[in-house]
């Protein structure tokens, strides 16, 4: 007849009113807060840190609810679990990836050395023909490269020749007319020096041409002009150009950058 009585009590508690519940609640709270003042450190096991991980995530309210130890440990709590779960199934398994054999290496790097066209995916399919199953990047790992000569970059071009490069750029002027006024400039990238510039309303590409020789009346021209593609330097600026003895440099395109000295100059010359 236990289990009887205690149906019988838990349905009775139910039925309960709300108030002698809250006096409930208000009497728990007092002993609590008393032995929150007499105890300083209570000793909690295992099971009750779970207790309170899993109501944490369960329960919106139970901050409000808790005396023995603060929010914040609960949350540590709640951590520490985190990491000690994936923790073990990190070591659960092995580590890294299975080892390659001594002899299975040694024959990737000949079949990489005697076939310099192959890549990756052809010496894993032949290794796959003889019953070696490999990844690509396994492979990849263990194959031979011929190294290759070292192309100059952009930087070591501009730092040989910078004697012998000028450069050539636009950029506009608003007047108090609101107006537009286009500025060729022809700068020398040595001592980053101004050779020459002038501005009009209508660039063209006989202008621009015209420009080019006033920049170097009496003297002979560098070696390179340094320029980028747009459409003002035309076949007039071109034919006129090589009749002076230049060697047209254009930047790759959408890389002002490429003339750098140029384009840092120009909005400052006026």
């Amino acid at each position: 007849m236990t289990w009887i009585a205690c149906l019988l009590r838990a349905f009775t508690g139910l039925l309960r009113s709300r108030a002698s519940l809250q006096i409930e609640n208000l009497a728990l709270r007092h002993q609590l807060g008393v032995y929150h003042r007499t105890c300083r450190r209570p000793r909690l096991h295992p099971a009750d840190r779970i207790f309170w991980s899993w109501l944490s995530r369960l329960w919106p309210d139970w901050r409000n609810a808790l005396f023995i130890v603060r929010p914040e440990t609960v949350i540590a709590w709640r951590r520490r679990r985190f990491r000690e779960h994936w923790t073990r199934l990190s070591r659960a398994g092995s580590r890294g990836r299975p080892p390659v054999s001594r002899e299975v290496r040694d024959l990737i790097r000949r079949m990489s050395t005697a076939n310099p066209l192959w890549g990756a995916p052809r010496i894993v399919g032949e290794l796959r023909m003889i019953g070696i199953d490999l990844a690509k990047a396994t492979v990849e790992k263990y194959m031979v490269r011929p190294r290759k000569p070292p192309s100059p970059t952009w930087r070591s071009f501009l730092k040989n020749h910078i004697r012998e490069i000028v450069a050539v750029d636009f950029f506009v002027v608003p007047t108090v007319r609101n107006q537009v006024l286009f500025v060729f400039l022809v700068l020398a990238h040595e001592r980053r020096r101004v050779l020459h510039f002038n501005a009009t309303a209508n660039p063209s590409a006989e202008w621009t041409a015209q420009q080019i020789v006033e920049a170097f009346p009496w003297t002979a021209p560098p070696k390179y002009l340094l320029r980028d593609r747009d459409g003002v330097y035309g076949e007039a600026f071109r034919r006129r150009v090589q009749g002076m003895g230049f060697n047209e440099v254009l930047i790759a395109a959408r890389s002002p950058w490429q003339k750098d000295y140029a384009s840092h100059c120009t909005p400052s010359v006026l």
